[in-house]
């Protein structure tokens, strides 16, 4: 039998870290070709299924731990990317306007930038299932109060979010026009609540992982999610783009309206 030259932990990150950036590499040459490159955002809520099922199937944890894992995972990870997917489908040739952003910004060199940006989307992928990596080595009897509580915070986002997609599509769907803004249900008390209720899913991920061995470890999950959503490519990125489509009606909505917590509105 050969020894075990690295530790557990360590061997399921060098797997999950090749086939996510084997794949983000694929991907990039599929969104080249086609003139989209805003695929990534599907592939990439994808990629968390596969990645979730290695760390479960090589754990040797406590069985009821690792499929309890693998369910939710898949669950989040099938439903978010379906949805992704029936939208980019729905919208190509055209572009994501964040995308579109970036083929500007980045002009001549945008192709080598961008396969840049989707290996670092891939880094993102192993970093953010830190979560899903410690609980499937816990051998202790499942499940602990923690774990409850994370698939409870779960199955709480799953739903806010699932609700929320629908209600956006919905509204699209009966749109009267281009500047329209989206003030039904969950839109009604939270300009952002399908990112709210994201983030949720990862706290959920993280309360999870806690009663496991260095289960702390997966609190950067949701910390990072918090900052992407907030600062980076999520919430700035989205108002900036409704601010130019929608002009003084989303303005208002800004006014009124809670930016990422559901909240009662503000009277004006």
């Amino acid at each position: 039998m050969m020894p075990r030259t690295f530790h557990p932990h360590l061997e399921l990150l060098a797997i999950a870290t090749a086939l996510v950036l084997t794949v983000m590499v694929l991907t990039w040459q599929l969104g080249r070709s086609i003139r989209n490159y805003g695929i990534v955002d599907a592939v990439w809520s994808f990629l968390f299924a596969p990645v979730a099922a290695i760390y479960a199937f090589i754990g040797d944890g406590d069985l009821t731990r690792r499929v309890i894992l693998v369910l939710m995972v898949s669950f989040w990870s099938v439903r978010l990317g379906a949805h992704l997917t029936r939208r980019i489908a729905h919208e190509h040739p055209r572009e994501d306007p964040r995308y579109g952003a970036l083929r500007r910004e980045w002009a001549s060199r945008v192709n080598s930038r961008m396969l840049g940006f989707y290996l670092l989307q891939g880094i993102l992928v192993v970093v953010l299932a830190v979560p899903f990596l410690i609980p499937v080595f816990n051998k202790q009897p499942s499940p602990h109060a923690l774990e409850l509580l994370g698939v409870a915070l779960f199955f709480a986002g799953l739903i806010g979010e699932s609700v929320s997609d629908a209600q956006l599509s919905r509204f699209k769907r009966q749109a009267a026009g281009p500047d329209s803004v989206c003030e039904i249900g969950l839109w009604h008390y939270s300009r952002h609540p399908n990112y709210f209720f994201e983030w949720l899913v990862w706290v959920g991920f993280a309360t999870f992982s806690l009663p496991s061995e260095h289960g702390w470890l997966g609190l950067i999950a949701p910390l990072l999610m918090l900052h992407f959503l907030l600062n980076v490519t999520g919430i700035p990125l989205t108002e900036e783009l409704a601010v130019v489509r929608k002009g003084d009606a989303y303005r208002r909505y800004q006014q009124t309206t809670s930016r990422f917590v559901p909240w009662p509105r503000k009277e004006t």
